[in-house]
């Protein structure tokens, strides 16, 4: 019922820790015996897919009015309104929706109903739109500080904008790895994963995973100390170089000072808003957008651009720290005050989206690496070619999966296995209560699978030819996270 603090996020940020945090699987591969095309090691040895895994806003209230402004301001590319509903209201929800359609909030039906079971609570209403003269372009992630408490995601309004499975990632901060409060663990069925490229169908065992839990589940997919990520969502080096253009005169050197600082910083998100609030359009480029300058505006001034008129070093670089450098720092020093981190995955559909995911922690569990390695032997005969003799990979978990060629054997969509091999709920402390576990009927459908497989001839000696030819790393998902989550979040809780 209180009112958040809000800042503006980067989208930079989140797509270093989504590098930095993905599962990789690592696949080893070795030979056992001679194969017919031994002599030459010309041979394939692995398949690798090379896939790694403001002004304030306003509103004019009438005495007696059920709506509240608590807060209201803008953030970054946002203007933003806290709202609050008089209870006795007969739906708030309506009286929300119809208070922010008359204030050029877009909203839709369906959306409105996913508003009722929070106003009805009690809880008031955050909402966000574009400032005037923003485009799509301009979008970033925005930060919510509540302050002490559970975390927890909002998921149900979701519902309104959720394309099937979508996925939903969640990193949390705090002083023990976390663990789903209200929704269930998932451990993945690892021979499920196509190892020689994990990439292809990861998330497909993972949406499978989560649909036989009821699609209320979250595969843990890393869990460990937090501070050694602060170097990589901010370096020292940014930071240092930051301040050396920061603390420079560039009095008289406008050109000069927009190289220098975008050729280092022109990645980061909010570039477009600080020209568009601090540099003037080039006068002899008629039509140009500030979306065409933060593009290339090396096209537009040069270094010899002494004086560029209308252009005030101290305003342009104090735009850049408010816009672009704090958000990364603050993010950064989230990561040095914390003292661990867990990753979590699942996909959703908006059927599935009726509960909001809360976290809590437990200081008894261990930690949970994302790099995952196995290893594959091919089983070499002098009548068959590598790629034609048949191979076994042993997983981490124990399990052999026997297969021949380049193709994994199991495929999620069509092997009548379990996607979890076990489904677990944890509580604050203590060990997992396990609620399914499928080890003994993925042992017996891998054992008959294996048995399809045919193995070395009898009598092949396998002295004299293994060796360690290749190791290929691959990721479970693409590190931009572009197009592929839909809902990402961070949050901190102490």
């Amino acid at each position: 019922a209180g009112s958040p603090e809000v800042r503006v996020s980067s989208n930079l940020a989140f797509q270093r820790l989504q590098a930095a945090t993905n599962p990789q699987y690592t696949l080893t591969t070795r030979i056992e015996g001679d194969c017919l095309d031994d002599f030459a090691r010309g041979g394939p040895t692995s398949n690798s897919g090379g896939f790694a895994s403001d002004a304030s806003a306003s509103a004019s209230l009438d005495a007696g009015s059920p709506i509240t402004v608590v807060n209201s301001g803008s953030v970054g590319p946002y203007d933003f309104i806290v709202i609050s509903v008089d209870p006795a209201t007969e739906r708030p929800s309506d009286t929300a929706v119809e208070w922010l359609r008359d204030n050029d909030y877009q909203i839709d039906e369906s959306g409105a109903a996913l508003l009722d079971p929070y106003l009805a609570g009690g809880m008031n209403l955050l909402a966000f739109r574009l400032t005037k003269g923003n485009s799509t372009g301009s979008i970033r992630p925005v930060q919510i500080v509540f302050g002490p408490g559970q975390a927890s995601i909002p998921i149900r309004p979701t519902a309104v904008a959720a394309v099937e499975d979508m996925g939903v990632m969640v990193w949390v901060l705090g002083p023990h790895r976390a663990v789903p409060a209200n929704y269930l663990s998932l451990e993945l069925n690892e021979s499920l994963i196509n190892w020689l490229n994990p990439g292809l169908n990861y998330n497909d065992v993972v949406t499978e995973a989560a649909n036989q839990a009821g699609g209320q589940g979250f595969v843990t997919e890393m869990a460990g100390p937090a501070n050694p990520l602060a170097e990589t969502i901010f370096a020292s080096w940014e930071s240092s170089q930051w301040e050396s253009l920061r603390t420079t005169d560039w009095t008289g050197r406008e050109g000069e000072m927009l190289q220098s600082v975008l050729g280092t910083f022109s990645q980061h998100d909010g570039i477009r808003d600080v020209l568009a609030a601090t540099v003037p359009l080039p006068a002899d480029v008629p039509g140009i957008t500030y979306d065409q300058l933060a593009a290339c505006v090396s096209c537009y001034y040069d270094w010899t651009d002494a004086d560029i008129e209308g252009l005030t070093p101290a305003a342009f670089l104090a735009a850049m720290q408010t816009s672009v450098i704090d958000p990364m720092q603050s993010t950064r020093d989230l990561f040095e005050d914390s003292p661990y981190l867990t990753r979590f995955y699942t996909t959703m559909s908006a059927s599935e989206m009726t509960r909001d995911p809360a976290f809590d922690f437990n200081a008894s569990l261990a930690d949970v690496s994302n790099l995952h390695t196995a290893e594959r032997v091919i089983e070499c005969s002098p009548s068959l070619s590598q790629f034609e003799a048949p191979w076994r990979v042993e997983l981490p978990s124990g399990q052999t999966v026997r297969g021949t060629g380049g193709s994994w054997p199991l495929d999620v969509a069509t092997t009548a296995m379990p996607a979890n091999e076990r489904i677990v709920r944890y509580d604050t402390e203590g060990p997992a209560e396990v609620v399914t576990d499928n080890g003994t009927v993925i042992a017996t459908a891998l054992a008959a699978h294996n048995a399809t497989i045919p193995r070395r001839s009898p009598g092949v000696s396998v002295g004299g030819g293994a060796s360690a030819l290749c190791s290929v790393g691959h990721g479970a998902r693409d590190a931009s996270g572009l197009g592929v989550l839909a809902l990402a979040g961070l949050a901190l809780v102490l």
